[in-house]
């Protein structure tokens, strides 16, 4: 058996399923062009080779070859061919998935982390023949941490054509990710909204209410009195819902869109926005609910009771944001609930910003005994002792790989194929002109003229498809290959992680666990557990004891 199957196969003969294999079902996947007499002749050669490969290996079984077009490589869901083969896998029918290279497989990162991932659960593994990588191995997983890392700066090249489509629809008008309010109806086939006359009663009370002086607490338990139901239907009215309905802009008939965005595509974590993308506000964009003067005056009586808040941290932003660099990330090892910032004044100037579990914050020390308010500069100093401890462990695989990911990127097929498809659309411009003289001078008909144009048209738009796409793929290529270059530096540079790097923790870092327990079932506040984005954990016992003794070292020193 060659190097490329050297892990132990009893562990992945299909033990899901308590099946006796005695040969490894091998399945190979292909992608094909698009162009019809290359494609029938580019899966025939595969298919030739695959099955040759397959049946020298006295161990191994064919389990099919499975193919798609090219043009599909970043649509998975598109691909027949791909999902037929991981069903086979899923059902206990393929063993080993022979490719040709990573990109053949899938050309977007999260995809292949996503399979990579489901496959080795089960114990199936895939080979990529132009890396010589085995996902079941060391290799495999580092790999898998690397392009982790990567998958945020891929999936944010990919999303901003979105984005673009969002903006548009937002200059135009039309309402973007809104799904109703109450006091209006919303049709999704018009994407407009109209007001419903019921819901629209209690909002005129509610501003009436708020202009007598009532508070949005006594307004809404006076909902409850009155048992009037709520936009799900329930008599259930809190504070914030009600301050949200007398700050809506939509109850005098405006509109104002792109009141948040998404900041991070990949944990689509959304933040108020400021200022950072562009809003739209449309004065009478429809029926309003109560008067333009009814509604200042609610805002006038609303700012002046804000007034003394104004300087607080919290807030509407805080419910969104990663203002901080620790916000959603850090989760109670005894509750689950997430930790929020606090800042604690050290001296009668000096503050320290520390998290703690919002349970015991906010419903009582009752609600989360075990848990204590860590400080932020002992959960960063817990990061660099879990990063190195990571980049130590991985050397030299993380060396191989990374050689690896590089040799992929310097790949020029992509660009090759570019200039091609430039040519086949100068080839096609030009026989579509000379399609025209054609008619014009009366050697061809109206309708042999309309088929032929159709059929360039056709072939001009697959062909400009498909050059978008490879331009898009090569920018993306670039920006991957300058983060790895960035992350090669940190990794190889010793003293690179002196200090805390929000860029490097939140480019690894799925979430931190704060609190534990040890191995005697004792509560263990100050034990932080790093879980990665390669589905790694890094542990740190004590992170308060380290810091501790690491601030006494830099004393001595």
């Amino acid at each position: 058996m060659n190097s490329m199957q050297s892990w132990n196969w009893n562990r992945a003969r299909n033990n899901n399923y308590a099946v006796q294999i005695d040969r490894i079902r091998v399945a190979a996947y292909c992608r094909v062009s698009t162009d019809g007499d290359e494609q029938l002749g580019s899966f025939e050669s595969q298919k030739l080779y695959y099955e040759e490969k397959i049946r020298k290996n006295k161990e191994w079984a064919m389990a099919g070859i499975f193919a798609d077009e090219a043009i599909t490589g970043t649509k998975i869901d598109k691909r027949e061919g791909f999902q037929e083969m991981i069903r086979k896998c899923l059902n206990g029918e393929i063993d080993m998935i022979l490719t040709k290279s990573i990109s053949r497989f899938s050309r977007n990162t999260p995809d292949t982390i996503k399979y990579v991932r489901m496959l080795r659960d089960k114990n199936i593994a895939i080979m990529f023949e132009k890396e010589n990588i085995n996902t079941l191995d060391m290799n495999g997983e580092m790999l898998l941490t690397i392009l982790s890392s990567l998958a945020q700066e891929e999936v944010e090249s990919l999303s901003s054509n979105v984005k673009m489509g969002l903006q548009m629809k937002m200059k135009r008008g039309e309402l973007v990710g809104f799904n109703g309010c109450f006091g209006y109806d919303y049709h999704q086939d018009t994407k407009t909204i109209t007001v419903n006359e019921t819901e629209a009663e209690t909002v005129r009370l509610i501003y009436d209410m708020y202009l007598q002086g009532n508070g949005c607490g006594t307004i809404a338990k006076r909902l409850v009195e009155l048992g009037i139901k709520n936009k799900r239907g329930t008599v259930e009215w809190h504070d914030h819902g009600v301050m949200g309905m007398i700050k809506n802009e939509k109850c005098k008939g405006d509109v104002l869109i792109g009141k948040t965005f998404t900041v991070d595509p990949i944990s689509k974590r959304r933040l108020a926005n400021m200022g950072e993308e562009n809003q739209y506000y449309i004065r009478d964009h429809h029926e309003a609910i109560v008067s333009r003067e009814i509604w200042d005056k609610a805002e006038e009586i609303r700012l002046k009771r804000a007034k003394p808040k104004l300087m607080q941290t919290t807030g509407n932003r805080e419910r969104y944001t990663r203002q901080f660099t620790f916000s959603s990330m850090l989760e109670c090892g005894y509750c689950g609930h997430k930790l929020s910032r606090r800042t604690r004044h050290q001296t009668t100037t000096t503050k320290k910003p520390v998290w703690q579990c919002m349970n015991a914050t906010k419903n009582g020390i009752d609600n989360c005994p075990n848990c204590k308010a860590v400080d932020e500069v002992i959960i960063e100093n817990a990061f660099l002792e879990a990063f190195r401890l990571l980049a130590d462990s991985f050397d030299d695989v993380l060396q191989s790989v990374l050689n690896t990911i590089e040799d992929i990127l310097k790949d020029d097929t992509e660009l090759k194929r570019v200039k091609q498809l430039e040519k086949d659309i100068s080839t096609i411009e030009s026989k579509k002109s000379r399609l025209t003289d054609l008619l014009i001078d009366g050697k061809i008909e109206q309708k042999d003229y309309d088929e032929k144009k159709l059929s360039f048209q056709r072939k001009l738009h697959q062909i400009t498809e498909e050059k978008a796409y490879l331009e898009e793929n090569i920018g993306q290529q670039k920006n991957i290959s300058r983060r790895m270059s960035q992350l090669r530096q940190t990794l190889e540079n010793e003293n690179a992680l002196d200090e805390f790097d929000r860029i490097v923790f939140e480019s690894i870092v799925e979430k931190v666990i704060v609190g534990g327990y040890d191995a005697e079932g004792n509560p263990t506040p100050y034990k932080l557990t790093f879980v990665l984005k390669c589905n790694q954990t890094l542990k740190v016992d004590n992170a308060k004891a380290d810091y501790r003794a690491n601030q006494k070292g830099k004393k001595v020193s």
